[in-house]
């Protein structure tokens, strides 16, 4: 393990990591560099043809229940699937597995992939992010998911206007918005987008006064979400096609907070963070999209098909553009000892020895690519991360962070003594351009977390908290937003611990809090930001205790041999 001292953020400044993705910066590359850098990945998939915040947090733990029912559920089906399978494989002649993971061990993926061209990606968007749907989706209506879900494929596949069944059951929608919503998706579909805009903040607003429903007192607060979600979700339609994704971007993290099952939510924050150009971003988005489809019942071949192409076109972009670190993706079936691990990086080197300052395997990764992604086996095909980076602090940093339980951005090795503003604007610096993209992109092909499931989302909110400090408030309202969206998704992605839980719970209504202005406690970011600073502190602490007790001991050692010689010689 390395000491603070040899991890902190001022080498890495000092040292100048180059993590510019600026157009003119890009442009100028060889394109055999980009072509390079995406051979270690496996072959490409074909080209496929033609006041919600605070029922946010109450809807954590309901969440968390309807995400293991429907895992159960999905578990079931797939057991009866694989007795089907058995069933077959008996009539067949039998492949021996141990060849190939065997196979897929050894194998380091070297196929150069063709670019996917930007027309397949208008044509994903047109088909998913930009449907005008006529019917919301309820998150918490289970009997109704995979009914609705198939339906709506079907009417993706013919129309662009999504038409799910008349549910007598759901709720109905209050007059006075069905009329706004009415007229709001006319104005949509005559290609009237500022207008459509304009009317669907007014049916927001109708919302967010109690006009949800025709009958307000019967009201659920999660059905009240699934509605002010469809609305969100229009608004993020209407800005991306005002080529405003700037003022999509809070939309599209609010329509996740208000309703986080539904996967087209995160197909179009994806292309939000597209249009940005934050790639990184736009591939975890896509990967959150493609396994919801399928946690929710999605069974169309070719609506997964689209997502995935989606996702593998964003994690290319991101490689391709990213000057500052390589990677290399390794199939995996066994748990990577370090010998293996070794010849890991010995291969890395040799394909990319402009990135040989610092390599290391994320141990703990478990990455899944859009190639091989099939959710229904469970686990997918799963790739060990290897990444080569051109400044050796920046690498030696995030592998530390990469195994600490409790993450923190920490600088300063005096725990208590707050930042002045010029190390609050280094500290800024540091994290946003050269710390957090990699983390990014890491999470691009990782859908769960090791240690805890909320890492990843609290060095965001501490981030956010650095934004605060230096009054960059528009900014760290997106960041938060962002955050709330990544912690309302957790319980659909993975099984959490109780603990898990109820930190969940603490991060979002925190979360809500400093958004919305209220209260001037400590936020629970913070206080593991100065746990894991103390720990910090406390290890640097020890390590120079035990060089100090190591040289004296070596002193001790030295003075008695000379006591020694001296006596010898008398």
């Amino acid at each position: 393990m390395e000491s603070a001292s040899n991890t902190g953020f001022g080498n890495i400044i000092n040292k100048g990591c180059q993590n510019e993705t600026s157009p003119k910066a890009n442009a100028s590359r060889e394109p055999t560099v980009a072509a390079n850098k995406l051979n270690d990945i496996p072959e490409a998939l074909q080209e496929v043809k033609k006041t919600p915040g605070e029922t946010a947090i109450e809807n954590v733990m309901e969440r968390i229940r309807m995400a293991k029912n429907g895992k159960e559920k999905q578990s079931n089906d797939l057991d009866r699937a694989g007795l089907k399978r058995k069933l077959e494989s008996e009539e067949k002649p039998a492949v021996k597995k141990d060849a190939r993971m065997l196979e897929l061990d050894n194998q380091l993926a070297t196929m150069p992939r063709p670019h996917i061209p930007l027309k397949s990606l208008m044509d994903v968007e047109i088909k998913l992010v930009y449907i005008d749907e006529e019917d919301i989706t309820y998150e918490f209506v289970g009997s109704m998911a995979s009914t609705s879900t198939q339906s709506m494929c079907r009417d993706v596949e013919i129309v662009d206007t999504l038409s799910a069944p008349n549910f007598s059951f759901l709720p109905q929608i209050d007059k006075w918005l069905q009329v706004a919503l009415k007229d709001a998706s006319t104005c949509y579909r005559q290609k009237k987008y500022a207008v459509a805009a304009g009317q669907f903040r007014t049916a927001l607003e109708l919302c967010s006064k109690g006009a949800a429903v025709g009958k307000p007192f019967d009201a659920s607060p999660e059905d009240i979400s699934s509605i002010a979600s469809f609305i969100e979700t229009k608004l993020v339609t209407c800005y991306l096609r005002m080529r405003k994704p700037d003022l999509a971007l809070n939309h599209s993290h609010r329509s996740i907070i208000l309703n986080p099952a539904y996967f087209l939510n995160h197909l179009r924050q994806a292309a939000v963070f597209r249009w940005l150009e934050r790639y990184s971003e736009a591939a975890r988005s896509a990967m959150t999209a493609d396994y919801m489809y399928w946690l929710s019942g999605g069974s169309e071949q070719h609506i997964s098909k689209l997502i995935k192409l989606y996702w593998q076109a964003m994690i290319e972009e991101a490689i391709t553009r990213e000057e500052s670190f390589s990677v290399m993706y390794t199939p995996f079936a066994t748990k990577a000892k370090a010998d293996k691990i070794d010849k890991m990086k010995e291969a890395f080197a040799k394909k990319h020895p402009d990135y040989v300052a610092y390599i290391y395997t994320d141990p703990h990764g478990l990455h899944i690519l859009p190639q091989t992604a099939d959710w229904a086996s469970l686990p997918p095909q799963q790739y060990l991360l290897t990444l080569g980076f051109k400044n050796k602090d920046v690498g030696k940093f995030l592998e530390k962070m990469s195994s600490k339980k409790l993450p923190s951005f920490s600088e300063h090795r005096a725990p208590f003594s707050p930042l002045t503003r010029e190390e609050s604007v280094r500290h800024l610096e540091t994290i946003g351009k050269k710390i957090l993209p990699i983390m990014d992109f890491i999470r691009g092909t990782k859908l769960t977390e090791t240690f805890s499931a909320c890492s990843g989302v609290i060095e965001k909110l501490q981030y956010a908290s650095l934004l605060s400090r230096l009054q960059r408030v528009k900014e760290q309202s997106q960041v938060i937003n962002q955050a709330m969206a990544e912690l309302a998704t957790i319980p659909y992605l993975q099984d959490i611990s109780q603990q898990d839980a109820e930190l969940l719970q603490s991060l979002m209504a925190d979360a809500m809090d400093t958004l919305e202005g209220r209260s001037d406690k400590e936020r629970v970011w913070n206080k593991i930001q100065k746990v894991g600073i103390i720990e910090d502190f406390l290890y640097h602490l020890e390590d120079n205790f035990l060089k100090t007790k190591k040289l004296r001991t070596a002193r001790r050692q030295k003075m008695k041999m000379k006591r020694l010689q001296s006596v010898q010689q008398h």
